[in-house]
């Protein structure tokens, strides 16, 4: 029995080493064809080409931010499409994106600028490094500190 294990184990190399051989063996040498180099394409809009938005008719609301950041939103009345956003004294225009959650969500997609805002606070976000920019934000009527609610006296158990 193991004469017999023995001889299929060498026949079972035998055969590797041939194959193997047969695939390496000379042939015409192959040519080596170089990639073509991959050009990044120009960005259609550079950060510093874009049109500044109007806010002659706008009003105003300033957030302020954690780390003393602050950003100032701008709305026209009529518009809930579109704000134009002040950060580090640049102003930019944001397009409105809808969204499952309720939040409100405004984007600049050149700039990756990502506005969101919930009741209780708002964030900035630059969706192009994947990392906040302000978060916290809050207005002035959110940073009031509201009273905790105390339970009515009649919902509360008294032991008798």
């Amino acid at each position: 029995m193991k004469k017999y294990l023995f001889t299929l184990v060498i026949a079972a190399m035998a055969f590797a080493i041939s194959n193997a051989q047969a695939h390496t063996g000379s042939s015409a040498p192959k040519k080596i064809v170089k990639k073509a180099a991959h050009h990044k394409a120009a960005p259609t809009a550079n950060a510093g080409d874009e049109k500044e938005p109007d806010i002659s008719k706008s009003l105003a609301t300033d957030f302020h931010c954690e780390l003393g950041n602050n950003v100032t939103i701008y709305k026209n009345a009529g518009d809930d499409k579109s704000i134009a956003l002040r950060w580090h004294k640049k102003l930019h225009a944001l397009e409105r994106v809808g969204t499952t959650t309720g939040a409100i969500r405004f984007e600049n997609r050149t700039l990756g600028l990502v506005w969101i805002g919930i009741p209780a606070k708002s964030m900035l976000l630059d969706s192009n490094k994947g990392q906040q920019l302000a978060n916290e934000c809050k207005t002035a009527e959110q940073m009031v500190a509201k009273p905790a609610a105390v339970p009515a006296i009649g919902l509360m158990a008294t032991k008798s």
